[in-house]
């Protein structure tokens, strides 16, 4: 019992911060369509930007150029090329060029690179979040390494544990462990129902 006590104890000043956190953009998260809470914004800027000349000849070098050239510090993500394509105007068809574009997130913001092979500029959007924008990605691991992910594990496997040791400390401790017992399988069925309804 007194070992149960204090790792429980541990398990929850360990999850503290980072339940504040999660609790407090869940919540935002949560209500954000219904309350229409204007918490998450996100300042849009669009630029187009000259090539260097000679052109990057394909989409990972055109990325590796943005990065450098913008002193971008995420690494590019979803760096993609669409093959050029015959695509219907009127009663004629045409070719479509080449596109190639280029994602870099963080959470702090997303900038997203767009350029038609032939074209001597490319297009950048840019949208800088504000602090709540900023929480929610945090909440969400948009653009966060592997080390903010099992950091974000950890916390998940913390509640798990103090879900287990509340419930047993409480059976332990207290006269009613049937009452205890009916309590948590009923919010755990009606937790596991409203997860298939919802999917």
């Amino acid at each position: 019992m007194k070992w149960l006590r204090k790792t429980h104890g541990w398990i929850g000043l360990w999850g503290a911060v980072l339940g504040l956190l999660f609790g407090g953009t869940g919540i935002l998260l949560n209500h954000r369509a219904v309350l229409k809470i204007p918490a998450a914004q996100a300042q849009e800027s669009t630029v187009q930007i000259p090539l260097p000349q000679p052109a990057p000849g394909n989409p990972q070098a055109l990325a590796a150029w943005l990065k450098r050239s913008l002193r971008l510090e995420p690494e590019p993500s979803r760096v993609k090329a669409e093959a050029a394509r015959p695509v219907a105007w009127g009663d004629k068809s045409i070719v479509q060029p080449a596109r190639w574009s280029a994602n870099f997130t963080s959470p702090s913001g997303s900038v997203q690179a767009e350029y038609w092979v032939g074209n001597s500029y490319v297009t950048v959007k840019r949208a800088e979040n504000n602090v709540f924008g900023t929480l929610v990605n945090l909440h969400k691991g948009v653009g966060m390494s592997v080390g903010w992910i099992l950091l974000v594990d950890t916390l998940a496997g913390s509640i798990i544990l103090l879900s287990l040791s509340g419930v047993v400390l409480w059976a332990l401790t207290n006269r009613r462990r049937t009452v205890g017992i009916v309590i948590g399988a009923v919010s755990l069925l009606a937790a596991g129902g409203l997860a298939l309804a919802a999917i």
